[in-house]
Parts: C-alpha cells; sequence; structure tokens
C-alpha cells in the first residue's frame, strides 16, 4: 500500500502547533453577547425562589434566562431525565439554575454573582448503597428504588458448576470517579447563519446527536438547527452529552445576536460526567486444572444524578463482564443507581476498565491459589477464533489476544520453560524498595452493538481535467483530537491512488453531509472510514465515466447485531473487537507506600494501522491516562459536594508521572470488516493497566489491593492489613 501504513503528518498538525487553530473559545463575531451559568449551590434542594432583580438592573445585562424560557426543558441522548435549567429541584452541584446574557464577560459574571437563589434542602444520597436502602429518598420521584438500570442474565448452571469446583474466589472491587481532564473547558458560540439557521459552534462527539438535542429542546425542526465543530480540545467521551449547545442556541433565539460561552476550568469539572464508580462483587470458580468454569457477579454503578449513558455501559456487561475469557456458566446481575453525584458517563473504556479491574484480578487469585502462573492461567481461558461470547454469539473473526499475551509476557521478562511461564525476581539495592512484575488483558468492541443500528454517511468529490488534482472528502466524523479527519485521508488517499496532500476534508457540520455516528465506541476509523471508502470507489468510478467533477456517496451500514432479550441467543453481540494484553514492572517503597513503573509493555493489535505514528500515540496515551486513574487520580465528593474541582486539587499525570519505558508491540490481523482491515485502538490501551500494576504490586511485595488509585496512604494501608 502506497499511503496506508504510513507514518504521514497529521492534516491538523501546522494549525495546532503554531496556534492558528481556531477553537470555540477563540471566535469572536461583530455585536456578539457573552452568556455566564447559574450553577445550583447545593447536591439535593427545591427551589423555592429565584431573585434576578439586582442582577436585571446591572449594565449590559440583556437577558436572564430561567427554565420558564426553555421551550421544552428536558434533555439526555438515552433518556431525558434532565432539565435545561431547573424549574424546581437541584440533584447536583453541577445543576444549572439560570443563564445571564450580557455585553461583556465580566459584565456577564457579575451579574450571575448577584441572582439570589432560596433552596430548600433534601436529603443528600452520597453513595449507591445508600441509595438502595429501603428508606432512601428518591433521587428522581419517577424512579423507584433510585435504581435508573439493572438487568439480571444468566448462563448454564453456576449452582452445579460451584458443587464441582475445586477453587473458587471471591472479591469485592472498587473503582473510583475519573475526570476527563481535556486540554480545552466547553466552549461555543451561537449565531443565525446566512440562511437563518440558528447555528452553534463548539466542541462535542457527534454533530448530528447535538442538533437533536437543541431542536428538541426548542420545538425547532433540524432544518432550522445547525451545529459545527472546529478543532476540539480532547473529549475522551466527557463531551458526548450536551454541555452549553442548547442554552447558546436558546439564547441566540431570544436575542438574535451571536452568543458566546467559555466555562472555567471548575465549571468544566462539575458541569461533565465522570466515569461511573463502581463497586463489583465478583465470585469465580475453576478446576484445578486452571480452566474457569463458572462467574458469579454482582456489580452496582454509582449513576450519579441524572443517566447519561450509565444504561448502555451496564448492556455492555452483558458481554464483557467477565473479560476475554470463555466461561460456560454465568451469574450477572447489574445496577446503575441514582444519586446526588456528579453523573457517570462516557470514559475511554465506556465500562470496560472497571470490569477489566476485577476480572483480570480474579484471574490473578485463581492462579496463585491454583499455583499455574499467570500467563498460562490467561492462555487456557482466553478467547479464540470459534470461542463464544456470553450471549452464545461467536467471538467475532480475527482473535489475536493469544499472540499478543504471549508478546507482552515475553518483552517484560516473563521466562517460557516447559510450557510454563516463569517470573523473573527483580532485586534492588535498598532493602525497603521492591520490585515486581504484573500482566493482564482486556478488549474492547468497535461500535455499539446489540440491536443499535449503525452506520457512517460519506461523500467524495473528485475535480480535475485528465487527471484527479483535488479530492474533497464531507464526513460529519469528529476528530476529538484523536486524528480520525488524518486517518479519513488517508483512507481516501489510498482507495483513489493519490497523494494525501490534494485532499480536502470538510468535515464536522450537519449542513454538509448526513450523519457519520458518534466519536464514541473506537468507531470512527472502521465505521467512517468504510464509508469513506466506498464513497471514493463510487467517485472513481463515475470519474472513469467521465464524470467532472465526480461526486460519490456511501451510507455504509454495519452488519446488524441482536439485542438481547433474556431467554434468547444472539446472532450477533458486536462487530468488532480489539484486544490488548499490559505488562508492568514497579518498584514500590514499603516506607512510604510510593510506587514507581520502571516499565510498562503495551501489545495491541489495531488489525491494520493507517498510521503507525498515530496509532503508538494512542497507546501511549491510553497508558499514561490509565496511570492517572491507577495511581494519582482522587475525585473526592463529600456529601455531594465536590472536593477536587480544580486541577490544582485533582492530580492528573505529568511529565515526571511518564514510565521509564513504554514499549509498544503491534501484531496485525485484519478484521474482516474494517477499511483495509481496520480495528478500533483508541480505548484498549487504557483497559489493562490498571490490573496489571495491582498484580505487579503483590508479586513485589504479597499485597493485594483491591481498590485504585493505589495511593501511598491505599497501600500502605493495605500493608498492614496483610501484614496483621
Amino acid at each position: 500500500m502506497k499511503v496506508i501504513g504510513k507514518s504521514i503528518r497529521r492534516i491538523d498538525a501546522h494549525e495546532k502547533v503554531t496556534g492558528a487553530a481556531k477553537y470555540a473559545g477563540d471566535i469572536t463575531m461583530p455585536d456578539m453577547l457573552h452568556m455566564k451559568l447559574v450553577f445550583s449551590k447545593k447536591a439535593h434542594a427545591q427551589i423555592v425562589s429565584i431573585d434576578t432583580g439586582r442582577a436585571e438592573n446591572l449594565p449590559g445585562v440583556k437577558v436572564i434566562l430561567t427554565s420558564e424560557d426553555v421551550p421544552c426543558n428536558r434533555w439526555g441522548i438515552i433518556k431525558q431525565d434532565r432539565e435545561v435549567l431547573c424549574s424546581s429541584v437541584v440533584r447536583y452541584i453541577g445543576d444549572r439554575i439560570a443563564a445571564v446574557v450580557a455585553e461583556t464577560p465580566a459584565q456577564a459574571r457579575a451579574a450571575a454573582a448577584c441572582i439570589e437563589i432560596g433552596y430548600k434542602d433534601l436529603p443528600v444520597i452520597d453513595n449507591p448503597l445508600k441509595a438502595l436502602e429501603s428508606d432512601a429518598v428518591l433521587v428522581h420521584q419517577d424512579c423507584p428504588n433510585n435504581i435508573v438500570f439493572s438487568q439480571k442474565y444468566n448462563l448454564g448452571d453456576v449452582e452445579k458448576a460451584f458443587n464441582q469446583a475445586d477453587v473458587v474466589i471471591e472479591r469485592e472491587y472498587i473503582t473510583p470517579m475519573q475526570e476527563h481532564a481535556f486540554l480545552e473547558p466547553e466552549a461555543g458560540v451561537g449565531y443565525f447563519d446566512e440562511d437563518n439557521v440558528i447555528t452553534v459552534i463548539c466542541g462535542g462527539q457527534s454533530v448530528h446527536d447535538d442538533q437533536h438535542q437543541i431542536a428538541r429542546s426548542l420545538n425547532l425542526p433540524l432544518e432550522k438547527v445547525r451545529v459545527i465543530y472546529g478543532p476540539i480540545g480532547g473529549a475522551f467521551g466527557g463531551r458526548e452529552e450536551i454541555s452549553i449547545q442548547i442554552i447558546l442556541a436558546l439564547a441566540t433565539l431570544k436575542l438574535k445576536k451571536p452568543v458566546k460561552m467559555v466555562w472555567d476550568r471548575t465549571e468544566s469539572i462539575l458541569g461533565h460526567c465522570k466515569r461511573h464508580a463502581m463497586i463489583m462483587r465478583y465470585k469465580w470458580f475453576a478446576e484445578k486444572n486452571g480452566k474457569i468454569t463458572a462467574a458469579q457477579m454482582e456489580i452496582i454503578a454509582d449513576a450519579g444524578a441524572y443517566e447519561y449513558g450509565s444504561i448502555t455501559v451496564l448492556k455492555n456487561y452483558i458481554f464483557g463482564a467477565i473479560g476475554p475469557y470463555e466461561i460456560p456458566n454465568i451469574q450477572l446481575d447489574t445496577k446503575a443507581v441514582y444519586t446526588n453525584n456528579v453523573p457517570g458517563g462516557a470514559f475511554r473504556g465506556y465500562g470496560f476498565p472497571q470490569i477489566t479491574f476485577a476480572s483480570e484480578l480474579q484471574v490473578a487469585h485463581l492462579a496463585e491459589k491454583l499455583g499455574i502462573d499467570p500467563v498460562t492461567m490467561r492462555l487456557l481461558n482466553c478467547y479464540y477464533d470459534g470461542s463464544k461470547l456470553p450471549t452464545q454469539a461467536e467471538v467475532p473473526k480475527g482473535v489475536n489476544l493469544a499472540n499478543l499475551i504471549t508478546a507482552c509476557a515475553r518483552e517484560i521478562g516473563i521466562q517460557e520453560k516447559s510450557s510454563k511461564w516463569s517470573l523473573p525476581i527483580r532485586d534492588t539495592a535498598m532493602p525497603h524498595k521492591k520490585r515486581g512484575i504484573g500482566i493482564a488483558a482486556g478488549m474492547k468492541n468497535s461500535g455499539f452493538g446489540l440491536g443499535f443500528p449503525e452506520g457512517s454517511e460519506a461523500k467524495v468529490v473528485l475535480n480535475g481535467g485528465s487527471e484527479i488534482e483535488k479530492v474533497v472528502v464531507l464526513t460529519a466524523a469528529d476528530d476529538v483530537g484523536q486524528g480520525s479527519h488524518s486517518a479519513l485521508s488517508q483512507i481516501a488517499a489510498e482507495t483513489l491512488n493519490v497523494a494525501v496532500d490534494i485532499i480536502q476534508m470538510v468535515t464536522s457540520d450537519t449542513t454538509s453531509i448526513g450523519d457519520s455516528g458518534s466519536a464514541s465506541a473506537s468507531r470512527l476509523t472502521l465505521y467512517a472510514g468504510n464509508a469513506v471508502k466506498f464513497a471514493a470507489q463510487d467517485a472513481l468510478q463515475k470519474w472513469n465515466d467521465e464524470e467532472r467533477p465526480a461526486i460519490g456517496y456511501f451510507h455504509w451500514k454495519a452488519p446488524a447485531t441482536t439485542s438481547l432479550e433474556l431467554g434468547t441467543k444472539v446472532s450477533r453481540s458486536v462487530n468488532s473487537i480489539t484486544y490488548g494484553a499490559h505488562a508492568v514492572e514497579v518498584e514500590v517503597d514499603t516506607g512510604t507506600g510510593k510506587i514507581s513503573l520502571l516499565k510498562v509493555v503495551a501489545a495491541h493489535d489495531p488489525g491494520k494501522m493507517v498510521n503507525p505514528q498515530q496509532v503508538e500515540g494512542q497507546i501511549e496515551g491510553g497508558v499514561m491516562q490509565a496511570i492517572g486513574w491507577s495511581l494519582l487520580e482522587n475525585f473526592i465528593i463529600t456529601n455531594g459536594k465536590v472536593l477536587t474541582d480544580k486541577l490544582s486539587t485533582y492530580l492528573i499525570p505529568t511529565v515526571m508521572d511518564i514510565p521509564g519505558q513504554i514499549v509498544c508491540i503491534v501484531d496485525e490481523l485484519p478484521d474482516p470488516i474494517g477499511p483495509f482491515g481496520v480495528r478500533g485502538i483508541g480505548e484498549i490501551p487504557f483497559i489493562p493497566l490498571a490490573p496489571a500494576i495491582i498484580s505487579a504490586v503483590h508479586n513485589a511485595t504479597a499485597v493485594w489491593i483491591n481498590q485504585i488509585p493505589i495511593t501511598p496512604e491505599i497501600y500502605m494501608k493495605n500493608s498492614n492489613i496483610n501484614q496483621r
């Protein structure tokens, strides 16, 4: 191939490096006004009064918006359980009550500070176990027991497997919230375009999802709402849901002038969702030969104050809760529970980091109890081509997991001898410092699956005379920093046999092209890539038939998947799965509890690399983000109040936290449905790291830990428990 597989410079690199790229917060327009939101100061309360009198009389104030100004005051992609501006009840500290529009940002801030909200306190539910108590106050009156979603699934006969098992491991695992900490806080501008259509320029993960939600809340036809994304400074799932889009469009509609809003970091931390905090109770059974025979699991997710993505996160657990292992008997009980915390939602991995944490540590515990090394234990139970998912659908073709586990083990120094793997002993010169090695595996689906109708649209226009001189690719696919636009340009160039530098990308504008689907679920390079590839083929055929310009269009529809109804078998759960394995070497200071990562090995299969440098960047970035979740990031909410609402109190990794060495291993096994064999690689590099670190700490110190982040305090606490 001439273009696919080459590390071509990203098409947005020059603008971003030089500072020429215009993010939403950089945009100015004539007569532009500025907005400031009034956030709730209570985690749970009735709104008794809203006094805007003082604010209305301040200089520059143009309008103050409350719930009465919103035509349809509900929003949410999956479940419309949230108000644009709260009318009678606030349910968490990030709820929005009013919006001020003024001539300058300073005037808007001053007026917002003068709005007085009268509250009547309600009991605060700050954890899901409390929310499940029989006498718990309801976060939403129409949701009995505070359970926003629950599902149970049974496969085989767990009780029989329990009676026949040689080993039983029962543990409870706890994983925390995580803040996305993307570089660009939420920002946007609303205005009327040249066709008198309300337009919002902002950052998000699906222009068409945003368009639908704005139109619904404002009672407008879709064609009267336009959404455009420019450059976006990161997302990781945190921009899937609406933040500022509806309220900007509402203000624009009211005032008939451009309106801009930029959140500060605290508003951003309070205003968008977090990775779900989870409590996972796992009980697994195995035979003495190492074969895992059954898994019994209860998973309780903190949904926070609103649904966001809780329903679909837990639906994934039907096929993901046991990790990448074939287990014949399963009993699964999951619940997402409303609390008065910041909502749980999409975050890189979409729930798989949490369940992988639990499932990989179960494998590690079983291996230790059986006296089987951790590599053999995984190779004995992991997926291969022909294996079946818990839904009884066959695993999508092209399973490369065993090779990834093996390559990862060898690179970290685990030695294979007589069909067994031996972990090396790492000594240090200081007796209070111990070194150890750990390994873990994981998987992540590309696309949504389980019955969601999926596809992507694209248009390709070829211009020139006797030769193609310019190619315009139109796609609504969003580039949130992952490089999707560059990857799609390479797919177009390869299909057309032209140079990348004649490709012009027209992207992320609801007026340009139909829906490409969300920048979620590691799906864009595969799904939007197929649409671009087939649109390019269509255009090339027309070019060869002498059409000038030649315009190709394609709506690629993914193979149908089937939703799971209890008692039925699924013919196809998901279309594509990406696998990975991580191994780490750690050094633990047993005197202070500080854990240092000396080496991380990340082995992954992207199917076919479109751009190797971008793949390596995704792997290294995922590893660093997972280091934060595993060791540093401690999102603290006490009685509904967020104590870590700034980056000075919520610590994320810096250059000083980079491991001594990160080794990326790529083993390509083409995906049968991906363009040129591509698989989604965006999320999987995050997923296996945390359990690998836990296993390495245990290998070094004999201390098992069941929760993250493993701060020095958490390590010392668990070390003292082990010593007792």
